[in-house]
């Protein structure tokens, strides 16, 4: 492999090695190393560039231990890209063992065929309640844990898929399309459901398009598989291309910062290029598409507080998105407070924390802190990644904490007011 092929070279150089990336990087926090810091990953890769050492093993290693939070990017002043310099380095490397290119052609296409993750969807509501999973996990070793973390898979009828049109209740009604996305149906219906609802309150025709893809290719592009997310994302574009200009909402911050980026994935496409960037003008995220139309809505009795309200990385980070969820919280009269340190990464990070549970609870760790210090009875997030990965840790630890998508907390508050 060419070292030229393998590290995107050019945009390395934009990195002038100031170290303000350092205090906000989950791993180097971890490990107080400098190969682990954003600023020393771009070394690594500058010094195989330049042939100075190999792409060796643990130069894999270190790739692989980032979670491409981008925090880095927040705090940098010479504009690095970091996130486009990661999945470029992990495609160029790869899957480095027979059964790693296994586990990622079997996991990534399992993600683009709904019927087969509702098959397995299926087979593990069956394990879970027979207690087939307390008796598998142990012998998964690390990875077991993740199998326990899992929530309960709800019932079949709560993981239908949304109708193709929910009709607005308001006169002024303006139509939006939703993205459905892969894994949320099957362990978050509940969160889609209460999207619909919210979105129709807030007078909007949703409609969910029958021909959508399952996955928009946001998982494989993190993890490298860009030929595999450029697939998808020709998919998704051909798809919402149908509906014409109008909204396309998502309630994932992971998907709607890729597909925000789609442009991206078509550098050597200027066809499809062109298309991605007029597609990626219509993503919007929730709080953003019901921030152009506020809710009003009382304080609920089923939400315990005060509340607080966690940045899922890709949604500030990614898409800079971070006073529109706080002002639908406000909205619905809770007192809120501030979480410490909010906009750090929780550890989920796509399957970040399925293939490396305990960095993914070591990072979490100072999140529980700073959420039991803050008093907060209710966790709000907007990413599904995230609230699984804050629920697994509560539950870990015991808190006294409900963890709600946005989505979730703000359809209580129209329950209360209906």
């Amino acid at each position: 492999m060419k070292a030229q092929t393998l590290i995107d070279y050019t945009r390395t150089l934009d990195c002038i090695h100031c170290g303000l990336c350092i205090s906000a990087c989950p791993t180097y926090k971890l490990t107080a190393s400098e190969p682990s810091s954003p600023r020393g990953r771009i070394h690594l890769m500058r010094a195989v560039a330049e042939g100075e050492i190999e792409a060796d093993a643990s130069f894999a290693e270190e790739m692989d231990f980032c979670l491409l939070c981008r925090h880095c990017e927040s705090v940098c002043p010479s504009g690095v890209e970091f996130g486009a310099l990661m999945e470029h380095t992990r495609s160029e490397l790869g899957p480095r063992t027979f059964l790693g290119r296994v586990s990622s052609k079997l996991g990534f296409g399992l993600l683009t065929k709904r019927p087969l993750l509702r098959l397995v969807a299926a087979s593990l509501r069956l394990a879970q309640q027979t207690g087939l999973v307390r008796l598998i996990a142990p012998l998964l070793g690390e990875r077991g844990q993740a199998l326990t973390n899992l929530p309960s898979i709800p019932s079949a009828k709560e993981r239908e898929l949304l109708p193709e049109r929910t009709p607005s209740s308001r006169e002024d009604s303006t139509p939006v399309t939703l993205l459905e996305g892969c894994v949320m149906p099957e362990l978050l219906g509940r969160v889609n459901r209460a999207t619909v609802r919210v979105l129709a309150a807030a007078g909007h025709e949703v409609l969910v398009p029958a021909n959508q893809p399952t996955c928009c290719g946001s998982l494989q592009a993190h993890n490298g598989a860009l030929d595999e997310a450029r697939i998808l994302a020709k998919q998704v574009i051909a798809a919402f291309e149908e509906t014409g200009e109008i909204p396309v909402v998502t309630n994932s911050a992971g998907c709607g910062s890729h597909m925000k980026e789609y442009a991206n994935l078509f550098e050597d496409e200027a066809d499809w290029r062109e298309r991605a960037e007029r597609f990626s003008a219509r993503v919007k995220d929730l709080s953003e598409i019901l921030a152009e139309r506020p809710l009003t809505a009382p304080i609920t009795e089923n939400v315990s507080g005060p509340i607080t309200y966690d940045d899922p990385c890709h949604l500030c980070h990614g898409q800079g998105v971070r006073s529109e969820p706080r002002a639908l919280l406000d909205q619905t009269g809770h007192e809120r407070v501030e979480l410490r340190d909010s906009e750090s990464c929780c550890g989920s990070a796509g399957i970040y924390s399925a293939l490396r549970p305990k960095d993914a609870a070591l990072i979490l760790e100072p999140k529980l802190e700073a959420l039991k210090d803050s008093g907060a009875k209710t966790l709000v997030t907007a990413n599904p990644g995230c609230q699984l990965q804050w629920q697994a840790g509560i539950k870990s630890r015991g808190l006294d904490v409900e963890v709600l998508h946005i989505a979730e907390l703000l359809e209580r508050s129209l329950e209360a007011r209906d």
